[in-house]
């Protein structure tokens, strides 16, 4: 099974620039989409409900803004939306839904750069993550969480990191977060693969020529529990065709499942 995470940085946008042509040549079975940034009625035909996809969206209250969807070729049984006690999320930023015998996590995590009010709400949601999380980290099946998480891990992860040390998304107590969730049991299995190397990065800025010289962060993730991490078989960043769509490349991961 291949399953994609996709920042698509509005949909309605993507779909025009060749949304469809990048899960014709990737071909996953389930998606995974963040920055929706639309209510499905306002979607061109057919892509509220698309043909042979089952669909789940989770907008936000605000029009134009953040927003998550899971497309799957199997069934949804949707299980929760936010990582809050009182289920409230009302910017839309995850779903958690079982399909094709996996569990899955659709994140998108709140950037803090626009202003420290925002730092604050990412900062808020890193904590409550980390708690939420443990239990789906628990389970004997398959849980695959994956997504915009906002976070450059390591050194590795973002190209100027010298530079960025005091910048939203690669804080030292951001990554101190995912470091933890490292330990904590969570699997990265992108980095798995690629190993002690720089990138693969998975966004880059739209200034200068940041995507062309390959000078971006990894801050779009897949995190497994151990039932999924014993089934990957391959984790890749399909950084050239996303070119022209959206500034985030799509990430996926293939699964053996028994």
């Amino acid at each position: 099974m291949r399953l994609m995470t996709w920042n698509v940085n509005g949909l309605r946008s993507a779909l025009k620039k060749g949304l469809p042509e990048v899960l014709r040549k990737i071909r996953p079975q389930v998606v995974l989409l963040q920055e929706v940034r639309a209510f499905p009625e306002d979607l061109p035909e057919p892509w509220a409900a698309p043909p042979r996809w089952h669909v789940t969206w989770h907008p936000a209250t605000k029009p134009g803004y953040s927003g998550t969807a899971i497309w799957s070729r199997f069934p949804i049984d949707v299980l929760e939306y936010g990582v809050g006690d009182d289920g409230e999320d009302e910017e839309g930023r995850v779903i958690m839904a079982r399909t094709g015998g996996v569990v899955v996590g659709c994140l998108y995590l709140p950037s803090g750069s626009s202003s420290e009010a925002r730092q604050a709400v990412k900062d808020q949601m890193l904590k409550q993550f980390t708690s939420w999380a443990e239990p789906w980290r628990k389970k004997n099946e398959p849980v695959c969480l994956a997504g915009d998480l906002n976070v450059a891990p390591t050194e590795r992860d973002i190209f100027h990191w010298k530079s960025n040390q005091k910048n939203s998304g690669f804080l030292p107590h951001e990554r101190a977060w995912f470091a933890d969730l490292l330990n904590r049991g969570w699997h990265d299995p992108v980095r798995d693969q690629a190993g002690d190397h720089d990138g693969p990065y998975t966004w880059w800025s739209n200034r200068g020529q940041a995507r062309a010289l390959d000078r971006g962060w990894r801050i779009d993730h897949w995190l497994l529990n151990d039932a999924a991490h014993a089934q990957v078989t391959r984790a890749k960043v399909h950084r050239d065709l996303s070119i022209g769509v959206s500034d985030h490349a799509p990430v996926t991961i293939d699964l053996s499942l028994d």
